[in-house]
């Protein structure tokens, strides 16, 4: 069986975008993160002898000086992190890799039990006190930070028993997380070989050739406009995902019950009350959020009939969401991606557009799909003291123009925010898709400007509008998902994998009706996404962050260049204020309770607009 080359091999400025991890140990490759961890943990020993006990005795000045050590600490151990996680992005199965990731979290985390007591004795100190210390001069850099971990009081252990969650948590959550990656990088799916014409029919005759490609290259294919290779490729996942099936399915089992545990000795009321107190978000809202976003199921269901019609099906399959809609699938070599994305950035603020360029020139993206890289596409913020990083699989269809633009987004917020220092550059998840849906919505507008072709402008329509009912409808309905099975492995016990299959199954039938066919091999696909692994509760951000960013980008159509100076304010305050305080910097209203319903009419009006596209393409 041979294995297939990476989509683009002969692209040589594709092969060619590898990042350059070394600035961040200053060119001192895995040395530098031994040097940096060993200084770190022997600065946080002595930031423990020195303020361990006192914290009631300190002054503002004396706790602006201790939390400047715990910015400095932090930097080390982030820079260290950040450079052994992502060396294991993109080579899940080199040993050298996961043995340096190990290094990085267990001494990350010798250094994170040593330094418990701070914010365990910030959290037990009375509400005064704590306000005449964080009234005084020059914590702007930390104090909203200092704020929020005092919200979580309520759900402090003692120092003993944070330390001892904290290092087994290594052999636990953490070392299931890294297993996962390990497998699902690994997973190949198997295609039919191609002969030197190209047919399909002829393809699927060879004498028995196959290729073997990496999962998010097969899952790309269900784009094609040919329903049988949609149909083939679907089912080739399936049998991918089989023989690890089991072993994904204990795994996940496993982190249910240990989140459950978790929740229980935190007296956490429910599943998801510990990553809504993360994002700064309530119960109430989110519990809104995600309840408008299920009431207007009928938005996708609409679509996914129109499309059935325009593919001439009586009935879209699983397989078939996510096709294109014309035949007309331009490909885009990663050079011209690159151009597309900086324009247009730089069209919209040259600020922007020369952060957006240093990507490039400092070699901070990693781009061609390989062999054991991990899937997907993501931007690691790194620390403030380096620039962040962009990963992505890029096959060269117009999609990974949009992934390019979303994740860039992601970074230039980073960078922007950088200034705000190591506790506030990171904003709550709920904020966090702001810039990133913005700059791909402002490349999508782009596309659509320049293309003349009534079948390309269709399908660009329809492919921004399946990306919006993928990031608002379905992460709503993978939330759904993760709500039964964790209430199900918390009242029934270990799941097994039909049970799995079917609480997926039913998620996602609430969110498709009658619209789409699941079959019966769907039932599995659970079992590659990894938010449900790592980040247990994430997926609702998406949605949330969707709307935030497409209000947004409406004030930017209705007043234009007025809105540039205060959308680059919003980014460069990080985290540094509440997410409402910082809506309120672009005159958004999250507090307002009829946000969500607002935002939800600007996807339908996308729908219309797709909708309008369809009949003047007439093809119906």
């Amino acid at each position: 069986m041979a294995t297939a080359a990476a989509p683009e091999s002969t692209d040589p400025e594709l092969q060619a975008t590898a990042w350059d991890l070394e600035p961040l140990v200053d060119g001192e490759g895995p040395d530098g993160l031994q040097r940096r961890l060993a200084e770190a943990l022997e600065r946080a020993q002595k930031f423990a002898g020195r303020y361990a006990g006192k914290l009631g005795e300190l002054d503002s000045e004396r706790l602006r000086e201790a939390m400047q050590e715990l910015a400095t600490i932090h930097d080390l151990v982030g820079r260290a992190g950040t450079y052994a996680a992502l060396r294991f992005s993109t080579d899940t199965a080199d040993p050298a890799n996961g043995a340096l990731l190990q290094v990085a979290q267990e001494r990350g985390t010798a250094i994170e039990t040593t330094l418990l007591f701070f914010d365990l004795e910030w959290a037990a100190l009375e509400d005064a006190r704590a306000e005449e210390l964080l009234a005084g001069e020059g914590l702007e850099f930390c104090r909203h930070h200092l704020r929020n971990v005092r919200r979580y009081r309520d759900h402090l252990l003692s120092e003993p028993e944070e330390k001892i969650l904290a290092e087994k948590s290594l052999t636990g959550a953490g070392a299931w997380t890294r297993l996962f990656e390990e497998l699902t990088s690994a997973i190949e799916v198997k295609l039919p070989g191609e002969d030197s014409t190209g047919d399909a029919e002829a393809q699927r005759a060879a004498s028995g050739a196959v290729e073997k490609v990496a999962l998010d290259v097969a899952l790309s294919r269900l784009s094609l406009p040919d329903r049988e290779a949609r149909r083939s490729t679907a089912q080739a996942v399936t049998e991918a995902l089989a023989p690890g099936l089991r072993t994904r399915a204990f795994l996940f089992n496993t982190l249910l019950a240990d989140k459950g545990i978790d929740d229980r000795l935190r007296s956490y009321p429910h599943w998801l009350a510990a990553r809504n107190l993360a994002n700064e978000a309530s119960d109430e809202s989110v519990a809104a959020l995600i309840e408008a976003v299920r009431g207007r199921y009928e938005i996708p269901r609409r679509w996914y009939r129109l499309k059935a019609r325009l593919l001439g099906v009586q009935r879209l399959a699983d397989y078939d969401r996510m096709a294109s809609v014309s035949e007309d699938e331009v490909s885009f070599p990663f050079a011209r991606a690159r151009e597309i994305v900086l324009d247009c950035y730089s069209s919209f603020s040259p600020e922007l557009g020369d952060v957006a360029r240093r990507f490039f020139d400092e070699r901070r993206i990693d781009a061609p799909v390989r062999p054991a890289k991990r899937g997907g596409a993501f931007c690691a913020s790194a620390v403030p003291s380096v620039e962040p990083y962009v990963l992505l699989n890029y096959t060269a269809r117009r999609r990974d123009v949009l992934t390019l633009a979303h994740e860039l987004g992601h970074g230039v917020h980073f960078s922007l925010a950088a200034r705000q220092g190591i506790f506030h550059q990171g904003t709550p998840l709920t904020l966090a898709e702001t810039a990133s849906v913005f700059g791909e919505t402002i490349v999508f507008s782009r596309l659509l400007e320049e293309d003349s072709s009534p079948a390309s402008r269709l399908a660009l329509l329809a492919e921004n509008l399946e990306d919006t009912i993928a990031t608002v409808f379905r992460q709503v309905a993978m939330n759904r998902f993760e709500d039964l099975v964790h209430t199900a492995r918390r009242e029934e016990g270990e799941l097994s994998v039909p049970r799995f299959g079917e609480l997926w199954t039913d998620s996602q039938s609430e969110l498709l009706g009658d619209s789409v066919e699941l079959t019966e091999g769907y039932r599995s696909w659970w079992s590659y996404i990894p938010h449900f692994i790592g980040s247990p509760g994430y997926v609702y951000a998406y949605a949330y962050g969707q709307l935030l960013a497409l209000s947004v980008y409406e004030r930017y159509e209705q007043t234009g260049a007025e809105l540039v100076p205060r959308y680059l304010q919003l980014l460069a305050a990080g985290g540094s204020r509440s997410p409402e305080e910082l809506g309120q910097i672009v005159g958004i209203d999250l507090a307002d309770p009829g946000f969500w319903d607002a935002g939800l009419d600007l996807v339908e009006r996308q729908l219309r607009e797709a909708e309008e596209a369809a009949e003047a393409s007439g093809r119906l």
